[in-house]
């Protein structure tokens, strides 16, 4: 594969005269960017690393669609209106992406998620810095994609990717923000020069689960956001759905080692409210399917894509259970989806349901002023 742009900085600069080997291996590593995945979100990303002036490939499974992108600088099928940066260079192959990549943003879909990672492993290396960008969850032992990602390579650098990022936005240009987490402060810092610039702002944390929690859980409630939507239920209505998912979410999310203040964020309430607003949302379309009565395989193959939402509604019901959380707009929704309730009366059970506190997570004002202290001010 080859690529008439030179992105290697070290041609155009005399002072690199005497540099080593290892050093130009280093900087070449450090500016070029793989993702995995050929869907809306990925190709978006790509695109902007590729603006940001970096050496992108992106591995997808359809040679039509890596065509289609080589030659035609679009993706016909999931961003079939917007221009991909000519620079972006696809393949079906592992080896024409991965190597030399110091950057590996994934972006395939939770139930191909751990397969695709263990089929690319072999042209991965620890030195790399892998990010997911994939919101949903491992039915099996019920694995965020970043725990898969530690499983299936055992590498240090690993984060991810969330926020209120519709993927058509993105590439519409739309002004956003996004957060990158990770333990790893090496992880976080590339990932904002990758990625960071005039209209997509990466914002930075260490509280890797949360975020990640965040952009699942989201998705089960754009579903009911969805289904208010078609039952013409008014904006207090929507409103009050919003709030208590929050509380759903932090609640689910605390019991799994989270930390509840991420959920105030990008990653938790930024994520809720686009999601949960917008007939762009896949997740939202078929809530708005259900609600107009359609059953969930019609709603799912008027989609025409993956539904992350559907799978995680499942997923967290039966977690809850066992953990013992309660979440009663989780509860429904399965119902609706899984056991043939109508939308309205999942509605008017919720409405009957038990009373409790407004506000469950309460810092102390010395907790708040030591946090301030501990992220330097909050500065933006």
């Amino acid at each position: 594969m080859s690529d008439d742009r030179s992105l290697d900085r070290s041609h155009s600069d005399p002072m690199n005269g005497d540099r080593s080997n290892d050093d130009r291996d280093s900087d070449d590593r450090n500016n070029r960017v793989a993702v995995l995945g050929g869907g809306s979100f990925g190709t978006a990303l790509a695109s902007i690393a590729a603006d940001n002036g970096f050496e992108v490939r992106q591995w997808l499974r359809d040679p039509a669609l890596v065509e289609q992108i080589n030659l035609e600088h679009r993706n016909g099928r999931y961003l079939p209106d917007y221009a991909i940066n000519p620079a972006v260079r696809a393949s079906t192959a592992f080896e024409e992406v991965l190597p030399g990549a110091g950057l590996v943003l994934v972006a395939i879909p939770s139930k191909a998620f751990r397969d695709v990672v263990r089929q690319a492993r072999p042209w991965m290396d620890a030195s790399q810095i892998l990010v997911s960008t994939t919101k949903g969850i491992q039915e099996e032992g019920f694995k965020l994609m970043s725990q898969i990602l530690e499983e299936e390579t055992g590498f240090a650098h690993i984060g991810v990717l969330s926020g209120p990022n519709l993927a058509t936005e993105v590439a519409e240009r739309q002004l956003t923000a996004t957060v990158i987490a990770s333990h790893d402060a090496l992880t976080r810092t590339r990932v904002q020069t990758a990625l960071g610039c005039g209209y997509f702002r990466v914002y930075a944390s260490n509280d890797r689960y949360g975020v990640e929690l965040g952009g699942a859980l989201k998705n089960l409630y754009a579903i009911a956001a969805g289904m208010a939507a078609a039952l013409g239920m008014g904006e207090n209505t929507r409103s009050m759905l919003m709030t208590r998912a929050l509380a759903e979410m932090s609640r689910f999310a605390v019991s799994q080692g989270a930390n509840p203040m991420t959920f105030l964020g990008l990653a938790g309430v930024g994520d809720l409210i686009v999601t949960c607003s917008s007939s762009r949302s896949r997740n939202y379309r078929v809530g708005f399917a259900l609600g107009e009565g359609r059953t969930l395989d019609e709603a799912v193959e008027a989609l025409g894509q993956v539904a992350e939402g559907v799978n995680t509604v499942r997923l967290v019901r039966d977690k809850a259970r066992e953990e013992g959380v309660y979440m009663p707009i989780a509860e429904g929704l399965y119902q609706v989806l899984f056991e043939g309730v109508p939308a309205r009366e999942m509605a008017r059970l919720l409405m009957r349901g038990q009373q409790s506190s407004d506000v469950e997570f309460v810092l102390s004002r010395e907790d708040v002023q030591q946090d301030h202290r501990d992220t330097g001010g909050g500065h933006d």
